[in-house]
């Protein structure tokens, strides 16, 4: 799913243990208010890297950062539940 498709996107690294948590918060956040998300790697984009830098993970609802490193689930769920229809 490309990221512009998707209401959340996960920006991450692929040996990163916080990336890790942060995925599986994502996922389990997305799927239980029925949200799409994808996850963007950044290790092989010198632009993202330098975005994103040592803050990974990161996590945009709706293109708006809503977290990095440590990814808060019920700040997720409310940013999510706002940016749906009808939220």
């Amino acid at each position: 799913m490309a990221a512009s498709d998707a209401l959340v996107v996960l920006y991450s690294r692929s040996t990163c243990p916080l990336c890790d948590d942060a995925r599986a918060t994502v996922e389990r956040v997305c799927r239980d208010v029925g949200a799409t998300w994808t996850e963007i790697l950044i290790d092989d984009s010198p632009s993202l890297i330098a975005a994103f830098g040592e803050y990974v993970p990161v996590v945009e609802v709706g293109g708006v950062q809503q977290g990095f490193w440590h990814i808060d689930s019920q700040r997720l769920r409310r940013a999510v539940e706002r940016s749906q229809p009808g939220g």
